[in-house]
């Protein structure tokens, strides 16, 4: 919706993209600008920068960008409209809702109500007379009735229209149900999703239900039912557990596979567990983590499903900067049987002997090989080197070096030399790679957004540089003379300067973060295109980027004038040879 103009000029005045951000990043100021680990992927070494002079934020490792709002939106997963609100309501602001604006909020108000309503259901139906099968796989687990109640678990009855009947009672209509992915449909008739099933609710990190996993009681399949995404509910985002394990004293979070597996570790003591929700770890889960942990314990299933996720985690954590420890579980097929079979000391004992993703991932490797035999551990040797080799310490390249040469049977300086040969392979392999970008200018000037191209490179920097000059100093734009967006070459960039050309004749503040009606993609470009400009704002050098894109405009009509006379000309020609 189109919230007004000085509405929102005074909602960025009172939300200062430093506090926003502050509340979610740890930010250090270095000159200007400020600096912090990015939210939204993993990284070591902090390159999220926060310009609170010019109102935005800008990623130099994803790209990602823009003023208070869009940061609000892509944080929280929320729409604009609920970004606005959001801020409004941390400024103490009253938003000017109109209807569009309020029937979608009212449908995810809605959504959220209809959610906790069917937990609530659920839970009931557990202890009710037809939730007798599903109690008694409970208590047959070990899950305690308090434990049940801390993550509100229950029973979905045998039914295909209790559910159903029961909302409706409620007062929620039959799309509402579809819409939260609560039913099916068939032949024009809804009918309950979730059937026979201990249920698990979702909860984000906010306290909102807004899914549910289901598991069966037999050996039917599917094992798991989980819901799919919804306009509340995106699975890549969130981690089951999360809204419990974020207040943690722990200094670490355990990662495992499954459901069942989080609740035994809270009800063991562990109330740092959490798992992902159906789909291998994604980097949106590893920034959620990151927002509340340095380390991860990884704790995955012995089989070889559960090895490969672990393989697959451990680069995704220590991307973001999160120490990593893989925990093997031995006499148990996971954390929830070994609990039940050896207890919380010897789970705990477990943790502090688990090993770090180095000596796993060398455990890994020699699983692979017989090194009894010379051909396979030569293979086993020059495979721990290429491991070894991508570890930034020296130190740490020494001593694992020295473990894999013993247990090779080969001499320190022959496996050293190895890990020498690996180490300056793969720096050769990075300079490559850096020097194909390096011979490419004009593709490394491209936009990282796919659907923004530059077509002429020449007026596209110029554009960039006049877009930064006057978003530093709007007062600039009195020397725009008769420039408007038709004369840009990048239609996003022309679009964006006329905006702000008449915001500045309306007397409202020109800044990017005021702007509407740009995607997450265009916002990021424009964010980027304003952090890395540096040089000084002069009069001068607006007035010849000004002078340059003019005269690639008019370059391109005389183009296109003359391939016109061209064509008539041609066609004149072979008229007349008829």
């Amino acid at each position: 919706m189109a919230f007004p103009s000085s509405f929102i000029d005074e909602l960025l005045a009172r939300n200062p993209i430093e506090d926003v951000v502050g509340h979610y990043v740890t930010l250090k100021r270095s000159g200007s600008n400020m600096f912090g680990l990015c939210p939204f992927h993993g990284e070591k070494t902090a390159s999220f920068s926060v310009a609170p002079e010019k109102g935005i934020y800008y990623c130099f490792g994803c790209h990602k960008g823009g003023g208070a709002l869009n940061f609000m939106m892509e944080v929280e997963g929320l729409s604009y409209p609920d970004a606005v609100r959001a801020l409004a309501k941390r400024a103490g602001m009253t938003v000017p809702e109109d209807e569009q604006y309020q029937s979608r909020y009212r449908q995810q108000e809605r959504l959220w109500a209809l959610m906790k309503e069917a937990g609530r259901f659920f839970n009931s139906r557990l202890y009710a007379q037809e939730g007798k099968q599903c109690l008694e796989y409970v208590q047959k687990r070990g899950l305690t009735k308090s434990i049940v109640t801390q993550f509100g678990l229950g029973y979905a009855p045998d039914s295909w229209n209790a559910l159903v009947d029961a909302m409706r009672k409620k007062g929620y209509t039959d799309q509402e149900l579809k819409d939260a992915d609560l039913v099916g449909e068939k032949n024009g008739r809804i009918y309950d999703r979730f059937r026979n099933r201990l249920m698990f609710p979702i909860i984000d990190v906010r306290g909102n239900v807004i899914g549910f996993g289901g598991r069966v009681l037999d050996d039917s399949k599917p094992k798991y039912l989980n819901s799919n995404e919804t306009l509340i509910f995106n699975k890549r985002k969130n981690l089951f557990g999360m809204n419990l394990a974020k207040k943690t004293k722990e200094p670490y979070m355990i990662l495992v596979e499954g459901n069942v597996d989080v609740v035994t570790l809270h009800m063991y003591g562990f109330d740092n567990a959490v798992a992902s929700l159906g789909t291998s770890l994604t980097e949106e889960q590893v920034a959620l983590l990151a927002r509340y942990t340095e380390q991860v314990v990884l704790t995955y299933d012995a089989d070889s499903a559960g090895q490969q996720a672990t393989q697959r985690a451990i680069p995704m954590l220590e991307k973001a900067g999160i120490r990593v420890k893989v925990l093997n579980v031995p006499d148990a097929k996971d954390p929830d049987e070994f609990l039940h079979k050896f207890g919380a000391d010897r789970f705990r004992m477990l943790l502090e002997d688990s090993s770090n993703r180095v000596e796993y991932q060398l455990t890994a490797i020699a699983k692979k090989y017989n090194i009894t035999e010379d051909e396979q551990r030569i293979r086993y040797i020059q495979e721990s080197a290429a491991l070894i080799a991508t570890l930034g310490s020296a130190v740490q390249r020494e001593v694992y070096s020295r473990r894999v040469a013993d247990a090779g049977k080969i001499s320190f300086e022959a496996m050293e030399s190895e890990v020498k040969k690996a180490f300056a392979k793969k720096m050769a392999q990075e300079k490559k790679r850096q020097e194909k970008i390096d011979l490419a200018p004009a593709r490394a000037l491209q936009p990282k957004a796919r659907s923004i191209h530059y077509e002429n490179m020449r007026s596209a920097m110029a554009e960039e540089n006049l877009l930064a000059m006057l978003l530093r100093d709007s007062s600039l734009l009195n020397a725009a003379g008769a420039l408007t967006g038709k004369h840009f070459s990048v239609p996003l960039l022309g679009r964006v300067f006329d905006a702000l050309l008449s915001r500045y004749k309306e007397g409202l503040e020109v800044a990017l973060g005021a702007l509407p009606d740009l995607t997450p993609e265009e916002m990021s470009h424009l964010a980027g295109i304003a952090h890395k400009q540096a040089g000084p704002a002069s009069e001068q050098a607006f007035r010849d980027c000004v002078s340059t894109i003019m005269g690639e405009s008019q370059k391109k009509e005389i183009t296109s004038d003359a391939d016109l006379l061209a064509f008539r000309n041609k066609l004149k020609e072979s008229k007349g040879a008829k």
